[in-house]
């Protein structure tokens, strides 16, 4: 079952959810040029061009990604945009949503490449068990490289709140990796197809 069919939403309901999402960025864009914040401005172009990938893929790689992975991206993206307005600021409980959301994209990602390596390889063949620690160490990886990050651009596109923000942070980013790592790996298939093309896989038995 791909992830558009699990949301019951049809193709079409879920790309003009995602333009509408796009058209909020752009206008984020233009708000953040127009008042010289160019925090919002470098924060909504990054978001919006995260939101371009997948068509992108579908131009230069001829894959179309399913509308429901490309919601779920694009959800990731505006909520962390939105965040860094105001949200943060003022609700704590934003920001531990808006962490676990792009942390369960992150984990279906990392899901998806190191699955799509495993069975191109004839010498790996792991447990279910460590594919799921391997999606919780790599969420959290890339958690220590994005805080790392956020000290290196702080008070310049992002701002920095502090040690218990960051141990917040890392709590609900393990949250959304442990809920992809049990229930959400099963929406990635088609994602780990198109890696194993890319890696020119023999079909699997």
């Amino acid at each position: 079952m791909t992830l558009g069919e699990a949301l019951g939403l049809t193709d079409a309901q879920e790309r003009r959810i995602v333009r509408g999402l796009q058209l909020v960025l752009v206008a984020l864009l233009g708000y953040g040029g127009a008042t010289f914040q160019f925090g919002i401005t470098g924060t909504a172009g990054f978001a919006l061009g995260i939101t371009l990938l997948p068509a992108w893929l579908r131009r230069e790689y001829g894959y179309s990604m399913d509308a429901g992975l490309v919601l779920w991206i694009t959800t990731a993206v505006i909520l962390h945009t939105m965040g860094s307005l105001w949200f943060y600021d003022v609700y704590q409980w934003y920001d531990e949503i808006a962490h676990t959301v792009s942390a369960s994209v992150i984990a279906g990602l990392g899901y998806a490449a190191f699955r799509a390596f495993e069975l191109h390889s004839d010498e790996m063949n792991v447990s279910s068990t460590f594919r799921s620690v391997f999606i919780v160490v790599f969420v959290l990886a890339i958690g220590v490289f994005w805080e790392v990050l956020e000290f290196a651009l702080g008070g310049v596109v992002v701002t920095v709140y502090g040690i218990d923000d960051i141990v917040t942070d890392f709590v609900f980013n393990a949250v959304g990796a442990v809920i992809v790592a049990i229930w959400g790996t099963g929406y990635v298939s088609e994602l780990v197809g198109f890696f194993r093309r890319r890696l020119r896989s023999k079909p699997e038995n």
